[in-house]
């Protein structure tokens, strides 16, 4: 009987220091991902910024190690570029891309508003009320990084009502990107249009008309694309990285 409950005994006991430190470096690695992408989506971190793995490390109290894991997941993200004895740099895309960006985005949420419109319950159109009236405080105050944030939320929120994950996930990576292109490309188009067209877009859901949504939605991300244009900035790396 001895022998046979040692197995157990021994599954019971805390697990390593090794496995610990492998959480917690992972979890670093994660912390410095997140931080990055915000600052790009949230538009505090320009492309073309050189990302110093030294001063990034200061920043957050690690090896450079993981910082160098972070920035390689990070150009698997298409967000970081990784240049031979230069560095790390947010990646700077392309006018081609940028073009081929929005017309994925189109083609994604065209499909994706008219499957909404047949399917949506009037529970998630008060959800998306919620969500605009939280867009237009934001949109009403100083408060860039927010109305940013929530502007790109409302087409992830519209995906995962359709309760389909991967289509969420894959068009999150896509704003983020579409929030590189932005910051490379300054838009003219203000928050202030885009925050209306999305209220139009939800009042077309509301009515189940789904011609009108699909409509509005082209019309929408037309808008943005054809406003861009070329305004690179490049930002001081520890204000924006630098933990509150």
């Amino acid at each position: 009987m001895a022998r046979n409950a040692a197995p157990a005994a021994r599954s019971a006991r805390p697990r390593s220091a090794t496995a610990a430190g492998a959480d917690a470096a992972a979890g670093s690695t994660q912390r410095i991902v997140e931080s990055i992408t915000s600052a790009i989506i949230e538009r505090r971190l320009m492309p073309g910024t050189k990302l110093v793995e030294q001063q990034i490390a200061d920043i957050f109290g690690v090896s450079r190690t993981l910082v160098r894991q972070a920035l390689n997941q990070l150009k698997s993200d298409r967000l970081v570029t990784l240049e031979p004895a230069r560095g790390a740099f947010v990646a700077k895309p392309s006018v081609q891309e940028a073009h081929q960006v929005f017309e994925v985005r189109t083609m994604l949420e065209a499909a994706m508003v008219r499957q909404l419109c047949a399917v949506i319950t009037d529970a998630q159109i008060a959800e998306l009320r919620e969500h605009l009236a939280a867009e237009a405080a934001a949109v009403a105050h100083p408060d860039v990084s927010g109305r940013t944030r929530l502007l790109a939320d409302f087409h992830v929120v519209l995906a995962r009502m359709l309760g389909n994950q991967v289509l969420a996930d894959l068009l999150a990576d896509l704003l983020t990107r579409s929030s590189l292109i932005a910051l490379m490309y300054q838009s003219s188009h203000s928050a202030g249009h885009s925050q209306a067209e999305h209220v139009a877009i939800v009042d077309a859901l509301e009515k189940r008309d789904a011609r009108a949504a699909v409509r509005l939605l082209e019309a929408h991300l037309g808008n943005v694309e054809r406003n861009l244009q070329l305004k690179p900035r490049v930002a001081d790396l520890a204000t924006v990285l630098q933990p509150t």
